[in-house]
């Protein structure tokens, strides 16, 4: 793969030849947009995943696989196949080692979908990918990802590697929750028939910079095209929370009440941080956090990560989340109704 300093993404532009792409995985979110991305620019996809998230795009080949079995990789080597590159979304550090130590020999380069949780300073706002990591004990989420970042470095070396550690991913099919709560909050707010005040988080100095998913999945696809290697924080343009909240609102039509709450009374009424069942999204407690959604991500720049305004993300998750079958209600993160009337009545009487 090629140097680190890139330029420009070049999206828009035809790819000078059709690339020869193995995806571990490719069902769910991120892969299947990556999946996506791919074809739409003629690029020759193979699946390899257990299928349990559902199928892969047409136009992709699956290959059924489990990656914790022995000879989970043999499909895609047998007959001396080849690859310009893999493209990984483990989370299982032991899975990657074990994918990298076959796949070196037959793939000219890999690129590790890792995050910024990597990270052991959550602090320090502006901070880049220099900043020290946690532990690569793979005890945790931050930790697996760790080790197996250095797991694909060690096998493939610097310049055939790709480390994306993304951020908060956001857009639409969001399973998660977390990108769409807060535009889906206020929608049903502001078409509820009578007065319906929304509970928000006032917490000063904390930012947010989600990545929208087809723009990580579309970089990630021209970086491949391009041979970009190294370590890249793929990340959004910083906002205040405030600020987001504030674009959330407009593009649900939001005009009526909101009734703000600090980090102090939130713990007091044991509503949570980030996500899970009585959360309130994208806060975390901004004296250990502040720097959790607020890094540099200015290598992505340079790299030819270009994030969509995010007005455009949260008005593209809210029409998911209004599209999603059955209650229109949380999932993954977010409160229930009955909890908020509850924690509104109680912010009130304060």
């Amino acid at each position: 793969m090629g140097s680190t300093g890139v330029g420009s993404a070049g999206v828009g532009s035809a790819p000078q030849r059709s690339l020869r792409v193995l995806v571990l995985g490719g069902t769910a979110w991120l892969g299947r947009t990556i999946v996506e991305a791919a074809l739409r620019r003629s690029h020759d996809v193979t699946c390899l995943a257990r299928g349990a998230s559902g199928d892969v795009p047409e136009g992709a080949t699956f290959v059924r696989a489990d990656r914790s079995t022995s000879g989970a990789y043999d499909p895609v080597v047998e007959g001396g196949r080849r690859w310009d590159a893999v493209v990984d979304l483990g989370r299982d550090a032991s899975h990657v080692r074990d994918a990298v130590a076959v796949l070196e020999p037959v793939s000219a380069s890999y690129v590790f979908v890792s995050s910024v949780s990597v990270y052991a300073d959550t602090a320090t706002i502006g901070a880049d990918e220099s900043t020290a990591l946690v532990d690569a004990d793979g005890t945790d989420y931050g930790g697996s990802k760790v080790a197996a970042e250095r797991a694909v470095v060690d096998a493939f070396g610097a310049d055939r590697s790709l480390i994306v550690r993304a951020g908060l991913i956001g857009g639409p099919g969001d399973h998660t929750g977390r990108s769409g709560w807060w535009p889906l909050r206020f929608a049903r707010a502001a078409a509820s028939t009578e007065p319906d005040p929304v509970l928000v988080p006032d917490v000063p100095g904390l930012d947010v910079q989600p990545i929208d998913v087809r723009d990580l999945a579309g970089w990630i696809v021209a970086s491949l095209e391009r041979g970009v290697s190294g370590t890249f924080d793929a990340v959004g343009d910083r906002q205040s929370l405030a600020d987001h909240l504030a674009v959330a609102r407009r593009v649900a039509g939001h005009t009526g009440e909101v009734v703000p709450v600090d980090e102090a009374w939130l713990e007091a009424h044991e509503v949570g941080p980030w996500a899970g069942p009585r959360s309130m999204p994208l806060w975390v407690p901004v004296a250990t956090h502040a720097g959790f959604g607020a890094r540099s991500g200015g290598a992505g720049r340079v790299a030819g990560l270009v994030p969509r305004p995010v007005d455009e993300t949260l008005r593209d998750v809210l029409a998911w989340e209004l599209s999603r079958p059955g209650p229109v209600g949380p999932h993954g993160a977010g409160l229930e109704p009955d909890a908020e009337r509850d924690l509104l009545a109680a912010a009130r009487a304060r």
